[in-house]
């Protein structure tokens, strides 16, 4: 059986990293590179001395280079020793591994073209359409590029130049995942651990899985053995073990069922698959999942912001959000003129002439009983009160999005329940414009036009609003998106029109191909096209939500109010792994002072659940515990709160995510207050956020990914220790000692807790 010790070096290992040393030539430093384009760059002898050097760990936006569409290239020299083939199993072929480019790329070594866009490239058969006319999402595919060990492009025992042609589109570019290297291939290549069809299911007492074993070799046949162990994450127990021997003919597989009993916290499960006579190893690590988030009462319970805002005059939609055994039956007593509510499915609806403060005491009742609340709806100039919650559908289909999807993702929110939580938004992002290479755009009067996948907006605004939902769309300042679809440049009124026509409630806006307009990077070419957008929304008959998407340049956070801006992106693109997760997250700050009602700071969205950019999905790659830490970080971060997954496949794990309604509470409080930093001793950090009624919500965060013992002492934080402490994923309150309040933080993982008074 395997030791705790090696079952945690197995966790942390990944594969391209694990290959043994010296059949491996790590190429993730000494990279130049040049903002430009000229074949000539891709030759051996090219003089690239004057170059700047990069890192290939982040995006060249990130080093001080100039966020702009167009080409870049990137150079390496490396000594590619032939000693590598002597200590290989296989030696029939040389890869080449780059990570991921954001967006296209062509890769040549010694002059010539070996690969493009993640494909091996084959002599005819490409064309520059398919570089140029490539999805966008090719930004989260790796490239691996292999060449036969006997092709004359390389040249063994010498000096090789790799050279990567990048082609960025829409705000980011180059390689970013710092893990590039270069190996031969080996068995390994051709054995799949398949672990990632599916997610852990609850099935009665145990978490279910089938994974499978794949040779992909037409002429090898693959022996070895499997061994799966399971170890509690935090008590380290061993919950499970399995010791299979294995036979992979050609192109073959075989399934294997793990059954693992449900743990309250994570079980690492380690799988081993060693080759026999190759004197490899594959190791895979996963996390099972685990449900914090009591189920809901039968008696009703109103959830949801506890304020919500309108413009006078403006249609006004606010869905009361309350879970409890159906049906239900709402009332509002004391609400505004002008304001119908539907006593059967809670949803108010009209106009408010008169701004100002009017309490509204909602009541939810079913047989089993009736909840109170007040809401205060404020007319008034300012929207967004709260950070928008949501569902958005690029982190899972990207440019695959269609009319039956976001319609599927609408009824998910009412199904699944999301509805009762205060989930609101249904925010359909880029791909329901004409593209670039085809006309018309607009018609005779400048309105745009919808491609074939979205029929009729208005006809499916309506569908959303009636469900007591709102719906939200994407576009650019610049001419076109960042998937290359239509721009609002130079037709903001028309498009801010056909938006309320439509019954648009959310725009998010990103700088995608307003690069190519703006006369410089100074601040005042960065404000300008937001500017000219807000204007055009002030004058429409509409509440229209503000989204800013520019990545943060020039510190949007100071300014993005200025513009009229609700909420603005404060970083890049955020992925599915702890690195991008945690990079964001806790780089939060500078921007605290900035957030409050109206205007908050965007870390991006959230990527639990399935997701993939489209068309093909995936498990997030987080573990349950970084998606605990991602949820209770956002919450914390005052965040808005946009779904990315395939919401049709919502599992109970990812559920229990969405619908604890004392974490989005904090999410959600009135006072909109940012989480701080209090405490960062490297491995642990400790986020406060003042609440409305006085009581403190604290994050505690173990960054490293072992378990921390942890301490907190509410006195150092200027507590009395007297206070009583709320765990708000289990939703039950804890026993401190003498003022400090102790816990084991699983790796990676968070404990969230509320402080209030006695």
């Amino acid at each position: 059986m395997k030791t705790t010790v090696q079952l945690l070096v197995f966790f942390f290992c990944a594969v391209s990293v694990c290959a043994q040393p010296d059949n491996t030539i790590s190429i993730s430093h000494a990279w130049k590179f040049f903002q430009g384009d000229d074949a000539a760059f891709a030759k051996l002898v090219f003089p690239d001395a004057a170059w700047k050097e990069i890192r290939v760990d982040r995006i060249w936006e990130e080093q001080g280079y100039d966020p702009y569409d167009g080409y870049a290239w990137f150079r390496m020299h490396v000594f590619i020793p032939s000693t590598i083939i002597a200590n290989s199993y296989l030696k029939d072929s040389l890869r080449i591994f780059l990570g991921k480019i954001n967006n296209y790329d062509q890769t040549f070594v010694n002059g010539f073209l070996i690969g493009i866009n993640g494909n091996n490239y084959i002599h005819g058969q490409f064309t520059d359409d398919s570089f140029t006319k490539a999805p966008v999402i090719l930004w989260d595919k790796e490239r691996r590029y292999t060449l036969a060990a006997d092709d004359p492009r390389i040249l063994w025992d010498a000096v090789n130049v790799i050279a990567v042609r990048v082609f960025d589109q829409g705000g980011q570019g180059g390689m970013y995942t710092g893990n590039q290297e270069v190996s031969m291939t080996n068995i390994r290549e051709y054995f799949r651990l398949v672990t990632d069809r599916e997610n852990f299911a609850f099935v009665g007492d145990n978490l279910t899985k089938t994974i499978r074993t794949t040779n992909g070799s037409s002429s090898l046949t693959i022996t070895g053995r499997l061994i799966v162990t399971a170890v509690n994450k935090v008590t380290r127990v061993e919950v499970f073990y399995a010791d299979q021997e294995l036979t992979l003919l050609p192109l073959t597989s075989q399934d294997f069922l793990i059954e693992i009993p449900v743990q309250d916290e994570s079980a690492v499960v380690s799988y081993e698959f060693d080759f026999y006579g190759a004197e490899e190893i594959e190791i895979f690590a996963e996390e099972t999942p685990y449900v914090l988030t009591p189920l809901p009462a039968l008696k009703p319970r109103i959830n949801g912001a506890q304020i919500t805002g309108a413009r006078p005059e403006h249609p006004f939609l606010y869905q009361i959000t309350a879970t409890g055994k159906k049906p239900l039956r709402y009332e509002a007593r004391k609400l505004p003129k002008g304001l119908l509510l539907d006593p059967l499915t809670g949803i108010i609806t009209g106009k408010v002439k008169k701004p100002g403060d009017y309490p509204v005491m909602i009541t939810v009742s079913n047989s089993e009983g009736n909840d109170q609340r007040e809401l205060l709806i404020r007319i008034g100039e300012q929207l967004a009160l709260t950070p928008p919650m949501g569902w958005n559908s690029w982190n899972c289909w990207g440019l695959s999005v269609d009319t039956d999807k976001i319609i599927a993702s609408a009824r998910a929110f009412v199904d699944k329940g999301l509805k009762d939580h205060g989930w609101t938004y249904i925010n359909m992002d880029d791909g329901w414009e004409i593209p670039k290479d085809r006309e018309p755009k607009r018609d005779a009067g400048g309105n745009i036009l919808t491609n074939e996948k979205f029929p009729d907006m208005k006809s499916l605004g309506d569908s959303i609003h009636a469900m007591g939902l709102k719906f939200g769309i994407y576009s650019s300042p610049g001419p076109l998106t960042c998937g290359a679809y239509t721009g609002s440049y130079l037709h903001e009124i028309n498009d801010a029109q056909s938006y309320a026509a439509w019954g648009i409630d959310y725009l998010k806006y990103d700088w995608c191909s307003y690069d190519n307009i703006a006369k410089d990077t100074s601040l005042a070419e960065r404000k300008k096209p937001y500017f000219i957008m807000r204007d055009a929304l002030d004058q429409v008959d509409r509440d229209i939500v503000y989204s800013l998407c520019q990545y943060g340049m020039s510190n949007v956070w100071e300014w993005g109010a200025e513009v009229g801006g609700n909420l603005w992106r404060t970083t890049g693109d955020i992925t599915d792994t702890w690195e991008s997760m945690r990079e964001i997250g806790f780089s939060q700050t500078r921007n605290a002072p900035f957030a409050g009602p109206g205007h908050w700071n965007d870390p991006d969205m959230l990527v639990v659940g399935w997701v993939g950019w489209g068309p093909s999905l995936h498990p997030t790659r987080l573990t349950p515990d970084e998606q605990y830490t991602h949820i209770s970080l956002w919450s914390l971060l005052s965040a808005p709160l946009l779904i990315g997954c395939d919401l049709t496949r919502l599992d109970p794990f990812t559920l229990n995510l969405l619908t604890n309604d004392e974490v989005l509470a904090i999410n959600q409080d009135p006072l909109g207050r940012q989480a701080t930093r209090a405490i960062d001793d490297h491995t642990v950090q400790v986020w406060i956020k003042d609440l409305d009624d006085g009581s403190k919500a604290i994050g505690i965060f173990a960054l490293h990914e072992m378990n921390q013992e942890y301490n907190l002492d509410l006195r150092k934080l200027g507590f009395t220790g007297n206070e009583r402490v709320r765990d708000l994923w289990r939703q039950k309150e804890v026993t401190i000692t003498d003022g400090v309040y102790s816990s084991i933080i699983p790796g990676h993982g968070v404990r969230l807790v509320r402080v209030m008074g006695n």
